[in-house]
């Protein structure tokens, strides 16, 4: 599988195990056991948008494509700029 295919199926595979609606992948690398993905979700929407609640979750899957394990490495508001959520 090509990069843009594992990011596919790691957006599918979040919003099935998770119930999140994914907004973007972020980054994707290939490793010696497969791939690692990072994917931007919508867990809580607010008014206004600026103060939806976003969080970036950490995919792992293998060649072949198959979810081996996901964690949510951070959560920010939407209005957030930067890295460290400084404006």
């Amino acid at each position: 599988m090509d990069g843009l295919a594992i990011a596919r199926r790691a957006k599918e595979a979040l919003a099935e195990q998770t119930g999140f609606r994914p907004e973007r992948v972020v980054g994707v690398a290939k490793n010696d056991t497969g791939w690692h993905v990072s994917v931007d979700v919508l867990e809580l929407r607010r008014i206004p948008d600026s103060a939806d609640v976003l969080a970036t979750y950490l995919v792992d899957l293998d060649e072949e494509g198959n979810v081996v394990g996901y964690h949510r490495a951070r959560r920010y508001l939407r209005g957030q700029v930067g890295e460290d959520g400084a404006a």
